[in-house]
């Protein structure tokens, strides 16, 4: 289940706790190159005279430590901004809610007598045709839309002649001479609420229930 959004505010204004512990990170980063240095100097003071150590190794290990710091650093740094990013998106994914979302599905949304649904065609078709399917699967209803282009397209049926509408799905097919064109239904639902659900902003809807935010292809 999401959480609440109002939870968001003691993480705003705290940036410390979006940077991940930074404080912490710092401390274990200066602790790492205070033991390197300890060891590389020990191992300074007991070389060989005869075989002293090359300066391009000095400088090659010197290099190694900051790396592994800048690392660390920047691991610390793109975690906090992900939390930062997530959180952004809560706010503005609030601004959905009571509002209709299109995605990836093939239920009918019915409204006053009328279906509303779309499909997403990955080429150009030259007949496009949208079958009404009852919920046991047979065909309600057929209608021919014709050409169509590439990309997403939306259609309206009404349920005259239909007594119950519940249930309703759709099914598209899509050809191009004698060719298939792929096409992806897509359905509306209604958003309740926003929330993050662990590091993934999710959208609670009236139909589907639970989905991620990256599920909703537009708004309608």
């Amino acid at each position: 289940m999401a959480v609440d959004l109002s939870t968001l505010n003691t993480s705003v204004t705290n940036p410390s706790t979006l940077l991940g512990g930074t404080t912490t990170a710092t401390q274990n980063d200066a602790g790492s190159a205070d033991r390197f240095l300890k060891l590389l100097v020990a191992q300074m003071q007991n070389q060989d005279p005869l075989n002293p150590m090359d300066n391009a190794q000095v400088t090659s290990q010197m290099a190694q430590i900051n790396t592994v710091n800048g690392i660390e650093k920047l691991n610390t740094t793109v975690s906090g901004l992900n939390g930062q990013f997530v959180q952004m998106q809560a706010l503005q994914a609030a601004s959905l809610v009571g509002r209709e979302v299109w995605l990836e599905g093939n239920a009918l949304q019915m409204s006053n007598g009328t279906g509303e649904g779309a499909f997403n065609l990955s080429s150009a078709a030259d007949r496009v045709k949208v079958e009404v399917l009852s919920p046991a699967g047979q065909v309600v209803d057929t209608m021919e839309l014709g050409a169509e282009t590439a990309g997403r397209h939306s259609f309206t049926w009404s349920k005259a002649g239909v007594s119950d509408s519940a249930g309703l799905t759709f099914r598209v097919s899509a050809t191009s001479g004698a060719a298939q064109v792929p096409a992806t239904a897509l359905m509306l639902d209604t958003v309740e609420s926003a929330g993050i659900d662990g590091d993934t902003l999710t959208l609670e809807l009236a139909r589907t229930g639970d989905v991620p935010y990256s599920k909703v292809l537009a708004v309608h």
